[in-house]
């Protein structure tokens, strides 16, 4: 039987229909990886490894979105058959609008530091 009935006749889902699963290997996987994912960039800072200032904060940012990914399928549930892949279609689709917002902001801020600073009398602007 998939769905358990108590004594007054309701129905509860089955959990494993849904395709969540939650052990304690699956828990302490995702706590390994979450450590090493830590403890990468923290090496990568104090150890001075990589000389190039930008790429040490290219290879952390990339190490955190990694860990999010981890966070989301190994603590979350969050996979494609979880709720029918509606938890990570939501995901997705409120990823995709802070990424609009963010990047639209940073472009507006850009562009109104660089077009909107007062000039002294008598200069131009340098694009014009």
């Amino acid at each position: 039987m998939s769905e358990a009935h108590d004594e007054h006749g309701h129905h509860e889902p089955d959990v494993e229909a849904e395709g969540v699963h939650a052990t304690i290997g699956g828990y302490l996987t995702g706590f390994v990886l979450a450590v090493i994912l830590t403890a990468i960039p923290f090496w990568l800072v104090m150890g001075k490894v990589i000389a190039s200032p930008g790429w040490t904060t290219t290879l952390i940012l990339a190490l955190g979105a990694v860990q999010i990914v981890v966070h989301m399928i190994y603590f979350l549930h969050m996979t494609p058959k979880s709720e029918s892949g509606w938890s990570l279609m939501g995901l997705v689709f409120t990823t995709v609008l802070v990424v609009i917002t963010l990047s639209g902001s940073l472009w507006i801020m850009f562009h109104l530091r660089d077009n909107m600073m007062p000039m002294p009398p008598g200069q131009t602007r340098s694009g014009s």
